[in-house]
């Protein structure tokens, strides 16, 4: 071996029995042999299939719990409840990542415009009968909530629940996911911002006559309007509200005509 062949490797780090067996059952949930609403083995049963002590079986469902995959109580005579992988795994990511110094608010925003954009512009495209009764309803939600001393939080929803409508039209299981997941990460901060608008309920006016436009382009097979509207609206509303440094990112997912 030539001197500098060590170059090539790295020293071994122990893998720990708890994380092979967290491993295990974690493929078992994704592969879909685990679906959700099922029950892993009890406790004791898991001792004996893996061969391992009990703390090993706790620490390895202590990990799956903290991942969002399994809700578990020690000791539980049933055993540990098959969650599975949901938006709301991939919300609280996205959650912790705009609370921490890896990712900003703004891209966060701008990662929904992209979103948007691309679920509006499939949707104009892809939409049944059914996709635009959804919508319907929820436009008819928040006209109704606008009306009265209703929280933001419900308006909030029923605009969560609309976009929603419009990922899961587009036909890509992803884009519904992501599309719930960011919106998740994202309405707490903007909540809080948006509260302190003079005239809250202008805002829901706005808000709406957005939302009408944006299903009449939908249903008019017309993407490229779609997509327009998903992201100026996005821009309009949040970057006042993002971080003075990532404007410019908003910006950049704008249309580059005029």
């Amino acid at each position: 071996m030539a001197a500098d062949d060590t170059d090539l490797f790295k020293t071994v780090t122990p893998v720990r029995a708890y994380q092979r067996v967290a491993e295990q059952i974690e493929e078992r949930i994704l592969a879909g042999d685990l679906p959700p609403g099922s029950r892993l083995p009890a406790e004791r049963e898991l001792v004996n299939r893996f061969g391992v002590g009990r703390s090993t079986v706790r620490e390895a469902l202590r990990v799956l719990q903290s991942a969002g995959l399994i809700r578990s109580r020690p000791g539980d005579p049933l055993g540990a409840e098959v969650l599975g992988v949901s938006p709301d795994n991939l919300s609280q990511a996205l959650g912790r990542l705009t609370r921490s110094s890896v990712a900003t608010l703004g891209e966060l925003v701008q990662f929904r415009m992209v979103l948007d954009a691309e679920s509006n512009r499939l949707a104009a495209r892809l939409h049944g009968e059914a996709d635009l009764t959804r919508m319907r309803e929820q436009i008819a939600r928040m006209e109704a909530l606008s009306g009265g001393p209703a929280s933001l939080h419900a308006f909030s929803e029923a605009d969560a629940l609309f976009h929603r409508a419009i990922a899961e039209a587009s036909g890509n299981s992803l884009l519904g996911l992501c599309a719930r997941a960011v919106h998740e990460a994202v309405v707490e901060v903007i909540e809080k911002k948006i509260a302190g608008v003079s005239d809250t309920a202008a805002w829901m006016e706005r808000s709406i006559a957005h939302h009408r436009e944006v299903l009449a382009a939908i249903a008019a097979g017309d993407g490229p309007l779609a997509a327009r509207l998903g992201r100026t609206a996005l821009h309009e509303y949040y970057a006042e509200h993002v971080e003075p440094e990532t404007r410019e990112l908003l910006a950049a997912s704008l249309d580059d005509a005029p």
